[in-house]
């Protein structure tokens, strides 16, 4: 544009006419830029956002306004700098969108097991909304501002990933009170495609109806002597249809049950028994179970004596802490151990990092924080990933004797049983004792039988004798 002023007045024209004549030779181009702009713009799609990168078009002497962009956005040049980064909104500005979060590296989707709130349900920030099923965890979907539920997007039951939209949020509550019932949106959204669908095959049915009598033709020829008996040994075997509930598994259930079904048919599993007295660890945590509350604010539980004595068994024989990998060995020099937890929604196994490193309290601190968690559904991907050796508790559930199977891809487990108070030979006379089965299931591929019962018999030795772990014996 100052090329062109200092032509005009070179040429003798006022300097008002000049300018005048200036600005509309540069109007045109500049308008149709900042049209190509604004509709990349949109291309961002809906929200707030920053248009960025103007580059020269912010200039002295650019147009002062231009038309708005199918209704939603208006530029105005007012100043240069202005022009350089500049927010707009969508019409929409006031809601906003609750999404699936990140669930982990190793999760790429999940179903959505059940809302928590429904349309018209006030909720504030980081307020629980949806839950999420994973493979290995239940996730929740939480509000990002504070605000009232417009509307469910999703269903329960769908498979959702990271970034989905679960529901819409308005924050000032506007338009709450007629959208409420959209709740209800989805089922009818579902029946419009299905009319349509229903409007094709009822003439392709009534094509198939003249299609019907071939059926028949093979009645005459199904009363044969051997068909009847088939069909009346099948079907008393089937329970009556009227008491049969049909529920879908759950995506944990259906991850156990693979993992469980892909140990069997890799390990070769094998299980070796032995049995406890428990006396005098039980003595031991009468005699100091006040004063440990006391100190460590906890209670001193059995649960803590044998990870203490299987971290023992596992430094005596390492080779039950490592694992099979491809033609290799892989030994671990740490020991993480896993803890079963039975619960309402399935098995999860929270791992105890470092449990060589720790003391009574310690582990009794933390198996209550990841149980805990664990029961409520709140623990992270992370709590449960790894573990080398894997404890399980049965004879909190009176189980008297079973045979565990290894969670992969550890090489071991240890399963404790419910204590029974039974005749025991002791110094030539019976008396009574509380005794324990425990039972350790290996892969037989990398611990042979001389390995496995030593280690049994070092817990047995342990946790018979909890003295052997001060002066390590």
């Amino acid at each position: 544009m100052w090329g062109i002023l200092r032509r005009k007045v070179a040429t003798g024209g006022s300097s008002a006419t000049v300018l005048k004549q200036a600005v509309r030779e540069t109007r045109a181009p500049y308008s149709r830029r900042y049209a190509t702009r604004a509709k990349e713009s949109l291309l961002l799609g809906k929200g707030s956002h920053t248009i960025s990168s103007i580059g020269h078009q912010g200039c002295r002497g650019c147009l002062d306004d231009t038309k708005s962009i199918s209704g939603l956005i208006q530029f105005r040049a007012a100043s240069p700098m202005s022009m350089l980064n500049r927010f707009y909104s969508s019409e929409n500005g006031d809601l906003t969108d609750a999404v699936v979060p990140f669930m982990g590296e190793s999760i790429t989707d999940g179903t959505l097991a059940n809302f928590l709130k429904k349309p018209g349900d006030r909720v504030e920030v980081d307020e629980p909304i949806a839950q999420i099923e994973t493979d290995k965890v239940t996730i929740d979907v939480n509000s990002p501002e504070a605000g009232i539920i417009q509307k469910l997007v999703a269903r329960e039951g769908d498979v959702v990933k990271p970034g989905d939209k679960v529901a819409v949020i308005s924050k000032s509550g506007e338009g709450v009170a007629h959208v409420a019932p959209s709740e209800k949106v989805p089922p009818k959204e579902t029946p419009k495609p299905s009319q349509e669908e229903k409007e094709k095959p009822k003439p392709k049915v009534a094509e198939e109806s003249p299609k019907a009598p071939p059926p028949p033709r093979e009645k005459p020829q199904a009363p044969s002597a051997a068909a009847q008996p088939q069909s009346s040994v099948k079907e008393p075997q089937l329970p009556p249809k009227e008491r049969e509930r049909r529920v879908p598994m759950t995506r944990l259930r259906k991850r156990v049950a693979t993992r469980l079904k892909d140990a069997q048919n890799t390990f070769a599993m094998l299980t070796t028994f032995n049995e406890v007295d428990m006396t005098n660890l039980m003595k031991l945590r009468a005699d100091y179970k006040d004063v440990f509350v006391d100190k460590h604010g906890v209670k001193l539980g059995l649960m803590s004596g044998f990870i203490k004595a299987a971290v023992s068994a596992l430094q005596h024989q390492p080779i039950v802490n490592g694992v099979i990998d491809g033609d290799d060995i892989i030994y671990r020099d740490y020991i993480d151990i896993s803890i079963a937890v039975g619960t309402s929604k399935g098995l999860v196994v929270p791992v105890l990092r470092n449990a060589d490193r720790m003391n009574f309290a310690e582990i009794e601190k933390e198996i209550n924080t990841l149980a805990k968690k664990a029961n409520d559904g709140t623990i992270s991907i992370d709590e449960m990933a790894g573990g080398t050796f894997t404890i399980s508790n049965g004879g909190v559930y009176g189980s008297l004797i079973s045979t565990p199977i290894i969670n992969p891809p550890q090489s071991a487990i240890l399963g404790m049983h419910s204590i029974v108070n039974r005749p025991m030979v002791v110094g030539g006379q019976i008396v009574a004792r509380p005794m324990m089965y425990i039972a350790l299931t290996y892969d037989h591929r990398l611990i042979d039988g001389r390995e496995a019962v030593y280690f049994l018999r070092r817990i047995k030795d342990v946790v018979e004798d909890p003295r052997r772990l001060l002066i390590d014996v």
